[in-house]
């Protein structure tokens, strides 16, 4: 990590908040009183599940967002709008197709001012640091992803920014792609080669925020809070098999576990009680297979979290969505780090198809009340059958339209895989196939 200079810090955000008005007139809040201070000299990381809030923050530091309330400063200045001395990084590539690689890069320069040749000087300094030298005068339909996201990289430090923000720079690549260029970053950043002070990164990648960052800002969700710093004092580069590296990311597993228990007292393991629980549309056969797994050999009805996301070769978010699906439905247990099957999991594994789909169905009948209530609906109408939009409206009184969206698509997954419904997708209906 670079020598800290003491002075007025980069950024300095207290009390944030962020809300959006709803149709119904009460506004969700996305965050709530956030505090953040970044200093010259660090890599921070903003680690949070989808929907936390992380990249909503990010736009407020980066001007394109004010806070609903709270303050947010840029060496020492109101952030009013996009700064001089902040640029982005998006995880789209958010390149101009009909450009070369070359006035792709050069535009913020040209939209500083900067005269012709020394914006061409500049820009193929940036294009050379960032490993694409040679390739000016390709255009993007050229170039491979990972090519496309270091041209993304050479725009946001050819201006040579003071603060670098990365909003999930690498999860649009595949996963060598993504190692490579992450290494290739850190490597730039310990040789003091990026013409930038610190670095703010956006992800829910837990490895990738212990293999990059100084400190670590775990975010919890609805709405979206620091949680807990965490500080990493392992020198660059770091071994992702290094003892000290492992426990580190073992302690965030559980750190986030541990959230995810708290709130299943109270919360039923998902965002939200009643009709305002939030689903994520996670696959039955996903859901089946990783139940099978879990109930097989090695782990006999428990796993360690971090081996089973490196084994399935599955990001932690991704996990805890699957993992979250079947503590909400009673079929496994997360704490502590580890998912354990329930009784009713380890019966699940080791049921025929039928069988398998009567018990999910009475699960989902038990712990999720947006599908008894469908279910109920359907059983009272004569004809039985309800336009969607009856209860997409109900759900949008409780979550946004993106929330309710998601939340239907996993009801109508579930509950035609349970056969206790059929959905028309062209009439937007639901319906009993063989009413009682």
């Amino acid at each position: 990590m670079r020598a800290q200079i003491e002075q007025v810090p980069l950024i300095d955000i207290k009390a944030v908040s962020r809300s959006f008005p709803k149709p119904t007139g009460k506004d969700v809040v996305v965050l709530a009183d956030v505090d953040l201070t970044i200093k010259e000299g660090e890599i921070v990381g903003l680690l949070g599940r989808s929907g936390s809030g992380k990249s909503t923050l990010l736009r407020i530091i980066a001007g394109l967002m004010s806070p609903s309330s709270g303050r947010a400063e840029f060496r020492g200045q109101s952030i009013s709008g996009p700064a001089v001395g902040i640029s982005m990084v998006f995880q789209s590539f958010a390149l101009f197709p009909w450009l070369t690689v070359l006035q792709n890069v050069e535009l913020g320069l040209e939209a500083k001012g900067v005269e012709r040749n020394e914006r061409r000087k500049l820009a193929l300094e940036a294009i050379d640091l960032i490993g694409l030298d040679g390739f000016e005068n390709a255009y993007p339909r050229e170039l491979s992803g990972g090519m496309r996201q270091r041209v993304g990289f050479a725009r946001a430090l050819v201006v040579h920014p003071d603060l670098l923000l990365m909003d999930e720079p690498f999860s649009a690549l595949d996963v060598l792609t993504a190692e490579t260029l992450r290494t290739d970053m850190i490597d730039l950043w310990i040789e003091g080669r990026l013409p930038i002070q610190s670095v703010l990164i956006v992800t829910h990648n837990i490895e990738e925020a212990v293999l990059m960052c100084d400190r670590i800002l775990v975010f919890s969700s609805n709405p979206g809070r620091v949680a807990r710093e965490l500080k990493v004092d392992l020198p660059h580069p770091r071994n992702r098999l290094d003892p000290a590296f492992r426990q580190l990311v073992d302690s965030i597993y559980t750190l986030m576990t541990q959230r995810a228990e708290t709130r299943s007292v109270e919360l039923e393991g998902i965002p939200g009680t009643g009709m305002g629980m939030v689903l994520q549309p996670v696959s039955t056969n996903i859901l089946s297979g990783l139940i099978e797994a879990l109930a097989a050999s090695p782990y006999h009805g428990k796993a360690d979290l971090p081996v089973l996301a490196g084994v399935l070769q599955l990001e932690a978010d991704e996990l805890f969505h699957l993992g979250e699906t079947l503590q909400l439905l009673r079929f496994a247990q997360l704490s502590e780090g580890d998912i354990v099957l329930t009784e009713a999991g380890k019966q699940f594994a080791h049921l025929e198809t039928d069988e398998r789909k009567r018990l999910f169905a009475e699960h989902l009948l038990t712990y999720v009340p947006a599908i008894g209530l469908i279910r109920r609906v359907l059983d009272e109408r004569p004809n039985h059958k309800a336009p969607a939009e009856r209860f997409r409206s109900e759900l949008e009184d409780y979550m946004t339209a993106s929330y309710a969206a998601n939340t239907l698509s996993a009801i109508i997954a579930w509950g035609r895989y349970s056969e206790l419904f059929a959905y028309d997708e062209q009439t937007e209906m639901f319906s009993l196939e063989n009413p009682i």
